[in-house]
């Protein structure tokens, strides 16, 4: 089959010269006409008529001043990305080359890369064919019987589409409809949760709770026998946002004798050891039950913090555990929102509440990621919780009763998805979930493109990881066979491998292959209307970031290059599956709040006595000291990185809508386009928040 190349009808047509034009201004001394053609322009004309010439020049001048503008803004644009670039390139002192090398190294960025360098070699053949006349004039490429260059690169030509009909549009065609269909049945996946979402809305079904549980204007439990609660904050390293999250959760509302809070920190900074130090001392003396743990030998990240802190004694005491990380700030009246559904509810393991973001606002970056987490807590979350009393924890703003974690085996350090692994053997054991839309706890999301990428490497890295870990204990459990197909089918395969899967084979690898293989071509509602109808599905959440959908749909498509690389990397067991790399938070979540309690801390800490004043003071300058020899040292900054695989891919995608270009086809040619500056965009770290 011979790639459409087919321009003839171009010029086969009749066509006129130039481009009708109607002029209007403002007070005009003379009539307005139109020009069809350059040459009527110039005709010979009576002198009755011989304003036209000043009518031309006016055309003239206006059709001068709007491609002066219009060349001015692409001058413009390209000059901003040009400066873009060269920050990117030139001022990259601080990045580990070694680290560049590790990832060049890596497989995914090899096939990549093969798969560029074949399609610029066969771009340079269809381009000679193209300008050669060989796709319209000689349909059936006859093979000449000259000798020279002309002749031989016709003969390549031929002997390649022969080889591409014969080989490789079967297997192309094959892996592409095999895409297609794991495309539609996560659509489907997808519109089925929507549906759900929309049952749950229209009947305003919530899960039930007892009435006469808490007393909310009772703060000290007169009327009622409260339960003992245990709040945990794990750390590691948080030097921005400690200090508002332990602020936040010593100002929850309940009984102070039935409340215990850890501050279990894994900093390997003995600077911001001392500072998270001070700060528990400061509540402590305010009377929170507050203690401040650190681990000498930190092993298992997370999941070892957490198992470490409830292998203390006094933790037999307490009956629920609630988990907050450094930077989520609760609401004072969390506990009362969450613990009444324990209540005369046994079976009820985990009780988890939505997240909210206080910097959805503050780029392009985060508000995409708004409506990607917006979809996934009150649809995902909120459909599975209603009808499934099961979904994946969030490792933190939930309460957990401390019996479910102990019968399923409490915290095991064998993944980095710890939270959604004590779910999934909570669920084996015949636990319940409970999803609160409602109440929501407020934290941030990434705002550098480098914190987010980690981010998702490790959420899909590690699901994977625990699918090998869990499969053997999830066929042999009890539960029914349904709850079995769910974690299997719906909650493994469909949404943490399928959904990496085919959206980067098909997307970023059988496309712009299909621009080279004509006889696979994938048809245009597989381009265009699906995806743009399962973007708008995922928006509904966040209806205010609808103006986004393009730029979602895209960078969905730029990020599945990360979270393809970290689910195979989990699945084989690769050398980065392991990775743990502790988000980078920027501190904005509540500002005005800690304005607010720094003033209410400085009037308290004025009652203080004389000798607690000088101990505090002793203590202020030995930070002081320390402070002093910390700002000594050399700061080294931190450059923005390159990504080479984004980089290559974008090249491929451009190189791929050249060629739909040469084609003319229409669709193919604007996704090609768009997706490639996308990949070029974030390969270049243009996205997000920008490090000096």
């Amino acid at each position: 089959m011979v790639p459409r190349l087919d321009f003839s009808s171009w010029w086969t047509k009749e066509t006129q010269k130039g481009t009708p034009v109607v002029v209007q201004m403002e007070n005009p001394s003379f009539s307005v006409v139109e020009i069809n053609g350059p040459d009527d322009a110039f005709q010979p004309v009576e002198k009755s008529r011989s304003k036209n010439a000043k009518q031309v020049t006016w055309v003239l001048l206006l059709k001068a001043h709007r491609a002066v503008g219009c060349v001015t803004w692409l001058v413009h644009v390209l000059w901003a990305l040009l400066g873009g670039i060269k920050k990117r390139v030139i001022h990259r002192q601080g990045v580990d080359v070694e680290s560049d090398k590790l990832v060049k190294g890596r497989l995914l960025f090899r096939v990549i890369r093969v798969f560029l360098v074949t399609c610029l070699v066969i771009l340079a053949f269809e381009v000679i064919a193209y300008f050669q006349g060989w796709h319209f004039r000689n349909p059936r490429l006859h093979i000449p019987r000259t000798s020279d260059l002309q002749g031989l690169l016709h003969v390549v030509y031929v002997a390649w589409l022969t080889f591409r009909a014969g080989y490789i549009a079967p297997s192309l065609q094959a892996l592409s409809k095999f895409c297609v269909v794991l495309f539609l049945i996560q659509s489907v996946d997808r519109m089925l949760l929507c549906l759900g979402c929309f049952w749950i809305r229209c009947k305003k079904i919530k899960p039930r709770i007892d009435e006469d549980a808490f007393r909310i204007d009772d703060p000290e439990g007169s009327a009622y026998d409260y339960p003992r609660v245990l709040v945990q904050i794990p750390m590691c390293n948080e030097r921005e946002v400690y200090e508002q999250s332990i602020s936040a959760v010593c100002q929850i509302n309940w009984p102070r004798d039935r409340l215990l809070i850890q501050v279990l920190d894994d900093s390997d900074d003995e600077s911001i050891q001392l500072l998270i130090k001070e700060e528990v001392t400061k509540w402590s003396q305010k009377g929170i039950n507050i203690i401040y743990r650190h681990r000498l030998v930190r092993t298992g990240y997370k999941a070892g913090n957490l198992k470490s802190a409830m292998s203390c004694d006094y933790v037999k005491e307490y009956e629920f555990v609630a988990i907050f990380d450094a930077d989520f700030q609760p609401n004072p009246d969390f506990l009362k929102q969450t613990l009444p559904y324990f209540k005369n509810n046994p079976e009820l393991g985990l009780v988890q509440a939505r997240w909210a973001f206080v910097n959805k606002d503050e780029n392009l970056l985060t508000r995409l990621q708004n409506i990607n987490l917006s979809f996934h807590f009150e649809v995902e979350q909120q459909v599975n919780g209603i009808f499934l009393n099961f979904f994946g924890f969030n490792g933190t703003a939930g309460v957990w009763r401390i019996k479910a974690l102990e019968e399923s085996g409490g915290w095991l350090e064998r993944t980095t998805v710890e939270d959604m692994d004590i779910a999934v053997r909570a669920h084996l054991n015949g636990w319940k979930f409970v999803f609160l839309n409602d109440v929501k706890v407020l934290c941030e999301v990434p705002e550098s493109y480098e914190a987010y990428r980690k981010q998702q490497h490790r959420w899909h890295s590690g699901p994977m990881q625990l699918f090998r870990l869990c499969l053997p204990a999830i066929l042999r459990s009890k539960v029914s066979a349904w709850k079995k197909a769910n974690l299997i089918l719906l909650f493994f395969l469909l949404r943490k491998l399928i959904l990496p899967f085919y959206s980067f084979t098909l997307f970023c690898i059988i496309l712009p292959l299909t621009m080279f293989v004509p006889e696979a071509e994938l048809p245009l509602w597989v381009i265009c209307y699906v995806p743009v109808f399962m973007s708008f599905l995922n928006i509904l959440p966040a209806p205010k970031s609808f103006p986004f959908i393009v730029p979602y749909l895209l960078f969905e498509n730029t990020m599945s290059v990360t979270k393809f690389n970290a689910m195979v990397s989990g699945l084989f067991q690769l050398g980065s599956s392991y990775e743990w790399v502790v988000t980078k938070k920027a501190g904005r979540s509540s500002e005005s709040d800690l304005l607010a309690a720094a003033d209410t801390e400085a009037k308290s800490m004025e009652k203080l006595t004389t000798c607690k004043r000088s101990s505090d003071c002793e203590l202020g300058e030995s930070n002081q000291i320390k402070d002093k020899k910390d700002s000594a040292a050399p700061v080294k900054k931190k450059a923005n990185k390159i990504y080479v695989k984004e980089l290559t891919l974008a090249f491929l995608l451009l190189t791929a809508s050249v060629r739909s270009l040469l084609s003319a086809q229409g669709v193919h040619f604007y996704f090609l386009l768009f997706q490639g500056v996308t990949f070029l965009l974030v390969g270049l770290d243009l996205i997000g928040e920008q490090m000096s």
